[in-house]
């Protein structure tokens, strides 16, 4: 039996008065577990299986899907809206797509704690997204080397899977989401840099458009529900 703090990234019913929960947790990374949750629509278990709030719970079993026999709140719910709130349910869409279970991350999880409090206190929406798609990514051993835009003399680069980045010699080709600009490129790689408000717009378009490359490969040809929201957003 461990006990320890999670956030429920999503739940859905399994059997009468249970839910399957899938978990961020602290020390087991993402976890699959089953909660009963009894009979009463005023179920304080029921009323604690939601996104967004700090948990305290305790996980027993062996296999792959845990059971959850003890879970408290262990402060208020992050409080979001809008595009905060999409932006949040974008992050827990990731975390259940590309995470494997039962791998420890212990510095993701922090990661999506500050990435939630910012967004709850309003701070800038897309710098908040990326520094966390940039922690996931490590995660998942896939962090970039900017060594080579700042070794080669040409003004754009290519991004491809597996290679990295590979200058663009002869005619400067347009921006599209395989090919970025030098300049933009090295602003992204000083990424203390990247939580400034007055980074220009184009470098943050220009990361938002590697990100998306690269975490499309990883989700392969089925798209994210969480984009939606923005999508259908007036």
């Amino acid at each position: 039996m461990i006990e320890q703090n999670a956030f429920v990234l999503h739940s859905r019913p399994y059997r009468e008065n249970q839910l399957l929960v899938d978990l961020l947790t602290e020390q087991d990374g993402k976890v699959t577990a089953l909660v009963y949750v009894g009979q009463s629509k005023r179920s304080i278990k029921k009323g604690l299986i939601q996104p967004f709030l700090p948990l305290r719970l305790t996980l027993k079993g062996q296999g792959n899907v845990k059971l959850i026999t003890q879970i408290d709140a262990i402060a208020k719910s992050f409080s979001l809206i809008k595009h905060s709130l999409f932006s949040s349910f974008y992050l827990n869409e990731l975390l259940i797509r590309l995470l494997t279970e039962h791998i420890a991350c212990p510095q993701l999880f922090c990661q999506y704690q500050a990435t939630l409090t910012a967004l709850s206190q309003e701070e800038a929406i897309a710098p908040q997204l990326r520094l966390f798609e940039l922690a996931l990514l490590e995660e998942l051993g896939l962090s970039f080397d900017f060594s080579p835009v700042f070794e080669h003399d040409v003004s754009h680069f290519h991004y491809i899977d597996e290679q990295g980045f590979v200058p663009v010699y002869g005619a400067m080709p347009k921006q599209s989401a395989h090919c970025f600009d030098k300049i933009h490129l090295q602003a992204i790689a000083q990424r203390d840099a990247l939580c400034n408000t007055s980074v220009p717009a184009e470098v943050s378009y220009t990361f938002k458009l590697l990100m998306r490359q690269v975490i499309n490969q990883l989700l392969g040809n089925k798209p994210l529900n969480s984009r939606k929201l923005f999508a259908n957003k007036k």
